[in-house]
């Protein structure tokens, strides 16, 4: 991981706004944005890593990660990953593969819920996410 003023602060809000949550296995939530951060090159793409779900996920807004002085393109990648339901999700992927940012955070987003031992018990839904991350790594690829 990259450590800078900015990345540390994110890393920050990450735990912050997701401490209370936990993923389909019981686990802290906040060990998937910090395994994708872990994999990230660059300050832009560990920033968005670590904040990839916070909008999406908690009452946090676009508005407050502008006014908490986060950089332009890592909101702009941000809102980019934020999936509106609205949108079918291969076309929101799709969108996603424009912006080298948000491309690379969704590839190591993609590739870790894809990791079914990360289950406790893996039944027809979870096979049926994976299939659908599979097509949405093709399109990013």
């Amino acid at each position: 991981m990259i450590y800078t003023e900015q990345t540390k602060k994110a890393l920050k809000l990450c735990f912050e706004a997701h401490k209370e949550q936990v993923d389909k296995s019981g686990l802290p939530y906040v060990f998937h944005p910090f395994h994708l951060a872990e994999q990230m090159e660059t300050e832009e793409t560990v920033i968005c890593a670590l904040l990839h779900d916070v909008v999406e996920d908690t009452d946090m807004t676009f508005q407050d990660l502008e006014q908490m002085g986060f950089p332009a393109k890592v909101i702009e990648a941000l809102k980019l990953l934020t999936h509106d339901d609205a949108v079918p999700y291969l076309d929101y992927v799709a969108q996603i593969k424009k912006d080298p940012i948000a491309r690379a955070v969704k590839l190591a987003d993609l590739k870790h819920n894809s990791d079914l031992s990360r289950l406790d018990h893996v039944d027809e839904k979870a096979l049926k996410r994976v299939e659908k991350y599979k097509k949405a790594m093709e399109i990013l690829a």
